[in-house]
């Protein structure tokens, strides 16, 4: 098992080298992966009114109607070399299986995507704990799905560096860290597979 293990992270690092997934921090005790958060989501009663709020300094994304959060979740925002924009915008395109079309990381998964501005939009990816993305915003696979059903084509999202909820419901949240995992085989990345498993909240190996 233990020889089984290290063939599969030795064949994972080349893999990260394509997709800039590499694994090469520690995770700190008591931080999970993203993997292993499944947050709970209240139905809106009046999907019309959902409303996004982003927050940048804290890390986290809020789905609101009127003044109840239906769901919280951590994400990473983007690197201060490549921050994510900030202001107010509509989700005005809803992808479920799309795919990374530009090098570099062509093909690359990004499931449940939202779209708010071009090449900007909220989906699946492997969560840090700092701002490290191109200015999107990667979400846990659970929650991309969740707020992936209950957002429409228009609704609106507030991107601030901190959010009203951010010293409540958000300090609650759990350090999310998918550094230290292993990365899936190119082949499964690459494979419709990937997005079959999205489906039910799964990622290779990970429920």
């Amino acid at each position: 098992m233990k020889s089984l293990l290290i063939k599969l992270f030795t064949s994972a690092t080349a893999v990260a080298l394509l997709f800039g997934l590499s694994a090469c921090e520690t995770t700190s005790l008591g931080r999970k992966n993203s993997f292993d958060f499944d947050p709970p989501l209240t139905q809106p009663k009046n999907p019309a009114k959902v409303k996004l709020f982003l927050s940048t300094g804290a890390q986290r994304l809020y789905v609101v109607e009127g003044d109840k959060v239906l769901l919280a979740t951590p994400v990473t925002v983007g690197a201060p070399s490549s921050p994510t924009p900030l202001g107010t915008y509509t989700i005005y395109s809803k992808v479920e299986n799309r795919r990374r079309v530009s090098n570099p990381d062509a093909g690359y998964p990004m499931t449940f995507w939202m779209e708010f501005k071009p090449a900007y939009g909220l989906h699946w990816g492997f969560v840090k704990p700092y701002p490290a993305t191109h200015g999107c915003v990667r979400l846990p696979i659970d929650s991309a799905r969740k707020v992936f059903s209950v957002v429409r084509v228009g609704t609106p999202i507030n991107i601030a560096k901190s959010q009203p909820w951010d010293a409540t419901i958000g300090k609650t949240l759990p350090v999310l860290d998918d550094g230290p995992l292993p990365n899936p085989p190119k082949s499964y990345l690459l494979s419709p597979e990937v997005f079959q498993d999205a489906r039910k909240g799964r990622m290779w190996q990970w429920d």
